[in-house]
């Protein structure tokens, strides 16, 4: 019975020993424990954080993104209409350009045109001075032709009047004899 008593004893003081062994195993895994769900709560909460600053910034995306599209579409209409206003201009300044070429081309004939008109005038001209030059000096030498003859015709009629009146000193002086 001793045997048997001390035997259970020792069996009991084993599993005492092998509670105690396992008390304090769990004791640290409790610890353990302990120390991983404050981990896991720590880590749970800086996830909430940042979940948190995750929205957060993505929401500022949003707002970013919205605001760069809002701006890109004004800087699109603006440059839509900057190239409306160009390019209306530029058909007004290439329709003024078409008209200028025409007028240059309506003034190249008209001085053309009157070109030739003036080449044709002067031609004229230069005809009806060269035929009023030949007259002139047809005229002059008809008019020193005629002073010529008049010149001899004064001699002549000065020399008749010279002996008319020499025959009629004659005259007188017989008449007085």
């Amino acid at each position: 019975g001793v045997f048997l008593y001390n035997h259970l004893q020792q069996k009991v003081r084993n599993a005492e020993a092998l509670a105690q062994k396992y008390k304090q195993q769990q004791e640290a895994l409790s610890a353990q424990l302990q120390v991983v769900y404050e981990h896991r709560s720590r880590l749970e909460r800086s996830l909430q954080k940042e979940r948190g600053e995750h929205k957060k910034t993505k929401e500022d995306f949003l707002v970013y993104k919205l605001e760069a599209q809002e701006a890109l579409n004004k800087e699109k209409q603006d440059s839509m209409n900057r190239y409306g206003a160009l390019s209306s201009q530029h058909k007004i300044l290439k329709n003024q350009h078409e008209d200028v070429k025409k007028q240059l081309l309506d003034l190249q004939l008209q001085h053309n045109s009157l070109k030739l008109e003036h080449r044709k005038t002067l031609e004229t001209h230069s005809q009806k001075y060269a035929q009023l030059q030949q007259e002139k000096d047809s005229e002059v030498t008809s008019l020193q032709d005629t002073v010529y003859k008049l010149r001899e015709e004064s001699k002549l009629l000065r020399k008749a009047h010279q002996e008319v009146h020499s025959q009629l000193l004659n005259a007188q002086v017989v008449n007085q004899e």
